[in-house]
């Protein structure tokens, strides 16, 4: 009996550590149109004024779906930086979702704060109160959502991302096409 509980065990615990790796191998999903962002107030966005989808329209939007307490997503700032300075003169912007897991979080200047420190100059959207993640019907930190030229969502890439990876360079062949098209 104990060893089927262990062996029980160990399957979900399997499943578990899986579960986020086949979701990101899977990164092109069915389209739908990114929704509307939820914050139109200026004390709710960061290094921009209050944006909305429709004035993006005609750029590849990478959103990057984050918490500073974080560490997969503070570990993957270094590989986003890249990522963004290597497409600076190109029609792409990241548009990061500041969605806080902890009160501490909910902070904007400890959020600017953050930002300084890991040297993030693209616009932050603060959703405090999660209505952006549950529109997106998010489920995980960082998640990476590329959006094409119309304002469709199109593939979606959970979890911690370094450069020189093959999730690295999944994400910069999507962007590729999306910037194609």
């Amino acid at each position: 009996m104990k060893s089927l509980f262990i062996m029980l065990g160990t399957a979900a615990l399997t499943f578990v550590l899986l579960k986020p790796s086949i979701q990101s191998a899977n990164a092109e999903i069915n389209p739908f149109p990114l929704p509307e962002f939820t914050q139109t107030e200026q004390n709710q966005w960061l290094k921009s004024k209050p944006l909305n989808v429709e004035e993006l329209k005609g750029k590849v939007l990478l959103v990057d779906i984050w918490t500073f307490a974080c560490w997969n997503c503070y570990r993957s700032f270094p590989w986003l930086n890249q990522l963004e300075a290597s497409l600076h003169n190109q029609d792409f912007q990241v548009i990061g979702i500041h969605t806080p897991e902890f009160d501490y979080e909910k902070k904007r200047s400890a959020v600017l704060a953050k930002m300084s420190e890991f040297e993030l100059d693209h616009p932050v959207m603060m959703d405090n109160d999660f209505k952006y993640w549950k529109r997106l019907n998010n489920q995980y930190w960082p998640t990476y959502y590329l959006v094409d030229k119309k304002g469709m969502v199109r593939y979606r890439f959970i979890g911690e991302t370094h450069a020189n990876t093959n999730k690295a360079a999944q994400i910069s062949s999507a962007i590729a096409i999306l910037l194609k098209e």
